[in-house]
């Protein structure tokens, strides 16, 4: 952690919403005037588009079915955790971009599945921001939740999750429904061993419930909406967070235990915009003191 380099970390499985929660915090760095290096937690994965299928068939020829992006093996943790730790201490650090579409790799001249040259983090950034699969890991080789100053989970409910992916894969990427299942199924091992620990190590998680039925994700016609569903706020210290003035800001939110909050799904974006603008401001007026900025 660091007072002179904050590092907030958003962390969330694959469909779960935490490009939703990206675009908030923009407003966030954009209306607070602060400038932000991005990072985004594909470009940490080892391999590109091209080599994880072949690494991905490599390892069903080994009889291992359960080879997925959420492990170890198909990331660099350890380049992860140095990235952190030295943007903590020196405000540097190595970054790179995965070029998910063709609209992103055109201005790259690079083929889509491909990651851009490491690069330097830009100079005079006033915190690093991270979105992605990874950002509160930790295993026996690497800790990167221990440099970020601020961890924050993205967890809907398993099924609401599924549903997500199911969509977004389908519509947007162009993958079967088939496709989409056997890779939910192939990545349960890794969920369960590296995702799902990580929200044990945030300090903020919203998980999203929806309130209409969801039995069966794998025959979901639509993604339930947000005023289908009930957003559940927990903080891992409550020591410091304003509930009164949350509860009545938030309408028709109540609170289940003593930190956590419970308010309609529709009203995410004011929740995070309530409770993160004062976080984000505390990181940065620590900052100025750091530099004597007044």
């Amino acid at each position: 952690m660091s007072r002179l380099h904050p590092i907030i970390s958003v962390t969330g499985s694959s469909g779960a919403g935490t490009t939703s929660v990206m675009r908030t915090f923009e407003q966030i760095f954009r209306r607070e005037h602060i400038n932000v290096a991005f990072v985004e937690g594909d470009s940490f994965h080892r391999y590109d588009r091209a080599e994880m299928k072949a690494a991905i068939a490599d390892a069903h020829a080994r009889g291992d079915h359960s080879y997925s992006h959420f492990g170890p093996d198909a990331n660099l943790f350890a380049e992860l955790q140095n990235l952190f730790q030295s943007y903590g201490e020196t405000g540097t650090g190595k970054i790179r971009r995965y070029l998910h579409d063709a609209k992103e790799a055109e201005p790259y001249g690079q083929e889509p599945g491909t990651f851009t040259p490491w690069e330097a983090v830009p100079e005079d950034t006033d915190m690093l921001f991270y979105e992605g699969l990874h950002g509160a890991i930790i295993t026996e080789e690497a800790n990167v939740a221990v440099h970020a100053d601020l961890r924050i989970g993205v967890v809907p409910v398993i099924n609401l999750e599924w549903i997500q992916k199911l969509h977004r894969d389908r519509n947007t990427r162009g993958y079967t429904p088939e496709a989409v299942t056997d890779t939910i199924l192939r990545r349960m091992p890794d969920y369960l061993n590296y995702i799902c620990p990580q929200f044990s190590n945030t300090d903020v998680n919203f998980q999203r419930v929806p309130v209409v039925d969801t039995s069966n994700p794998f025959i979901a016609r639509s993604i339930p909406t947000a005023d289908e569903s009930m957003l559940i706020i927990r903080f891992r210290d409550p020591h410091g967070i304003d509930f009164p003035y949350l509860l009545s800001m938030l309408h028709d939110s109540f609170m289940t235990r003593p930190n956590t909050i419970v308010c309609p799904g529709g009203k995410m974006d004011l929740a995070m915009q309530l409770i993160f603008t004062p976080m984000v401001l505390r990181l940065r007026d620590r900052r100025n003191v750091e530099l004597g900025v007044h």
